[in-house]
């Protein structure tokens, strides 16, 4: 059964231009984008965003940095694609990430990793919910 997944293409890897290599490889590895868009999060909507982490410590450090720049969303589709995108993104800190992920590739540190993506499916479409409306999604 095809799942929906949200990525972000973070602040780090749009500033490094690397937004369109990062959605190819994510193409090639069988997702299927069903919506796409570039936007520029207010801290309030980051923090409204990552809510769930909002007694973390991390929190104010996170939501400084994504919106601290431009970042691409991304609603992807693909059978199991929740697992198989955490797999392709790799962990969270880089220096853990195996090669042939897209964290070990890209990734800074564990806040600058370039991309998120969601780790569960009730999570997932809150999340894909927070940036687009239904009929921004294409059904295939």
């Amino acid at each position: 059964m095809k799942e929906q997944t949200l990525t972000i293409v973070k602040p780090d890897a749009v500033e490094r231009n690397l937004a369109g290599y990062i959605l190819s490889w994510i193409e090639s590895e069988g997702f299927e984008i069903q919506a796409l868009k570039m936007l520029h999060m207010s801290k309030r909507q980051a923090q409204g965003f990552y809510a769930v982490h909002k007694d973390k410590p991390f929190f104010d450090s996170l939501t400084d940095y994504m919106s601290s720049g431009p970042i691409i969303v991304a609603v992807l589709q693909k059978d199991n694609s929740i697992e198989d995108y955490r797999g392709l993104m790799g962990p969270t800190n880089p220096a853990e990430a195996t090669q042939g992920t897209i964290r070990h590739k890209f990734g800074q540190d564990i806040e600058k990793n370039s991309v998120h993506g969601s780790d569960s499916l009730n999570n997932a479409q809150t999340e894909i919910n927070y940036f687009f409306p239904r009929l921004e999604v294409i059904e295939r």
